[in-house]
């Protein structure tokens, strides 16, 4: 009783304030005053390589200007995956269209990795080309062959890619059984998506999120309410002043089919919310992976697992809904890790320009607080935040944080000159005392000068040399890839996960490295940052450790410990190869 009345009241403050003037939540945060640099060397230089690597065609979304509807802005799905078994990380890429033309290069894009910094165009070989107005990819092996499939949103009509093994991708979403059950007048906004084992029975299930209930027919024009416009200037309608959409869960059979279970788990009965950014995880430390989703202008979700087929949203009561000042934000992308190393997950979520971005602390049993000030987080605010990770950028062994940025909105920039439309990224350095340290170019590489209008983001070691590199998902672009060169001093290590008894790419563990007197945790997610896939092998920064214990939690409840005598290297470990116990359920 008590949560539904706060929800209530929650869905009642985002319609009195859909009223203020504009269409997204934002409260007009000025940035905080910047503290006096800590002097600390800086080990990283990132350097955007897309042109030499061969990522040169653009991405194209809705049309460079005149923008008329939202539906031409917010896609931005982008993975890392290893498609082909060979140990080099490829390239996916999500794109859409324009309306009343389809350019030839509007198709979605695969990437292979030549093993030589430089990347080829397999799209039609593997026959992924394909026109539409997509958003968002989550990535797992829902067949448990070994193989990594690509699991694709649209508005329109979503696509599971098959992976055959031979690298090419077979469409079987009508086989699979996921088209909605009941089809609306108008496309469904389908946007974040993750795979998770939500019943532990050893096969990845899907939870998928909608945005807005989006009939064309119906969406006013630029300028037409308050809800279409931004700080006084026409702008696409929405999301406030729309309808909120619905979300859906799939229960995986095990047989290649898929059931949907949206009804009685309990997920389709939560609405209120314009679902973005989708991700799952064992945020309370129960045994049983949980959804988090990122939502536009309304409260963000957390739906915890019941242990039984069905699911609670308490994302309120557990601190992640809101911000500090209990109101909502524009919630856009999604980063989990462990910045403070005390083995317990925090979350970092982008926001609309004139808003902070949110650094939630763990403190246990999925309870968060936010320390978004406190942690030194509060010194930019000019920018709309999308994509973002939590990665080791200098292998200090302290997460840092990193986000991509861009305007909605193409055409404002004449009017609002202080809002561009092509923003830099953003990156955060670990202090490792609780706090962040925004770096520059000058510190960081030439990247961090570099203006798009940038979405998604997905991280991965491309070149596989110990440091985490950066894919960049840049509307009516072509994409970043920023490469990380590193000078030489801390180490690193990273892990690859086959489950057995759990799902093969063993989605949903908990994997814990123990350092020179630090641990730190990461999980292996099918979907973060801004409805995007980072690569599922894990990189952790050791600094100057040279040893390292491996402790994962399997999606089956198994746990075990691995030693790694040696650092520096890649190693793959697979579920009971170690031996361990399993907790009971």
């Amino acid at each position: 009783m008590i949560r539904a009345v706060l929800r209530a009241l929650c869905l009642l403050l985002a319609i009195a304030t859909s009223g203020a003037g504009q269409g997204m939540a934002s409260r007009g945060v000025k940035p905080v005053a910047r503290p006096a640099p800590s002097g600390r060397p800086w080990n990283s230089t990132l350097t955007n390589i897309a042109s030499q690597a061969g990522l040169k065609n653009p991405t194209i979304y809705g049309s460079e200007s005149g923008v008329q509807y939202i539906s031409e802005t917010s896609s931005g799905g982008v993975a890392v995956l290893d498609y082909d078994n060979d140990g080099w990380p490829d390239i996916f890429i999500v794109s859409g269209t324009r309306f009343g033309e389809n350019p030839p290069e509007a198709t979605n894009r695969l990437y292979r990795n030549q093993h030589d910094g430089t990347f080829a165009d397999v799209t039609a070989k593997a026959g992924l080309t394909r026109t539409g107005w997509g958003q968002g990819v989550a990535v797992a092996d829902f067949d448990n062959d070994g193989k990594l499939d690509l699991f694709v949103t649209y508005w329109g009509e979503n696509v599971l890619y098959r992976n055959n093994g031979d690298g090419t991708f077979s469409d079987v979403t009508a086989k699979s059984g996921l088209t909605p059950k009941e089809q609306p007048k108008y496309p469904y906004w389908f946007s974040g998506a993750t795979f998770l084992d939500y019943d532990r029975d050893g096969h990845v299930d899907l939870f998928i999120a909608t945005y807005v209930d989006f009939d064309l027919s119906r969406i006013p024009k630029p300028g037409a309410n308050p809800n279409c416009n931004w700080k006084g200037v026409p702008t696409p309608c929405g999301p406030r002043g729309l309808r909120t959409g619905r979300h859906f869960l799939y229960r995986n059979r095990g047989d290649g089919t898929f059931e949907d279970v949206s009804e009685k788990s309990g997920i389709a009965a939560i609405g209120g919310c314009f679902g973005f950014t989708a991700t799952s995880a064992d945020f309370d430390d129960d045994g049983w992976p949980d959804i988090y989703l990122a939502c536009d202008s309304t409260p963000a979700l957390f739906f915890h697992n019941n242990h039984d087929g069905t699911f609670t949203e308490d994302g309120i009561e557990r601190g992640v809904a809101l911000n500090d000042d209990g109101m909502e934000q524009a919630g856009m992308g999604i980063a989990i890790g462990d910045f403070n190393n005390d083995g317990v997950l925090d979350i970092f979520k982008t926001h609309f320009a004139d808003d902070n971005h949110a650094l939630f602390l763990g403190l246990g049993k999925g309870q968060y607080r936010e320390i978004t000030l406190k942690a030194g987080l509060g010194v930019e605010t000019r920018f709309v935040g999308w994509g973002t990770g939590m990665a080791d950028l200098d292998n200090d062994g302290w997460p840092d944080i990193f986000v991509v940025t861009g305007n909605v909105y193409p055409d404002t920039e004449r009017d609002l000159p202080a809002y561009p439309y092509r923003t830099p990224p953003l990156l955060f350095r670990n202090l490792g005392n609780g706090r962040f340290e925004q770096l520059f170019e000058d510190m960081a590489g030439p990247a961090l000068g570099e203006r798009h209008s940038s979405r998604g983001a997905a991280f991965g070691d491309f070149d596989n040399d110990g440091s985490v590199d950066i894919v960049i998902w840049n509307r009516n672009e072509p994409p970043s890839l920023l490469r990380n060169k590193l000078k030489p001093g801390n180490h690193w290590i990273e892990v690859t996960l086959i489950g057995t008894r759990s799902n093969r790419a063993a989605i949903g563990a908990l994997v814990t490295v123990e350092f020179g007197g630090k641990k730190q945790l990461q999980p292996v997610l099918s979907q973060s940052s801004f409805t995007s896939a980072s690569e599922l092998r894990l990189h952790y920064g050791l600094g100057s450790a040279t040893t390292a214990k491996v402790i994962v939690r399997w999606p089956s409840g198994l746990v075990e410990a691995f030693e790694a005598a040696k650092v520096d290297q890649a190693i793959q470990l697979t579920e009971g190869t170690a031996g361990g116990r399993k907790p009971p359920r």
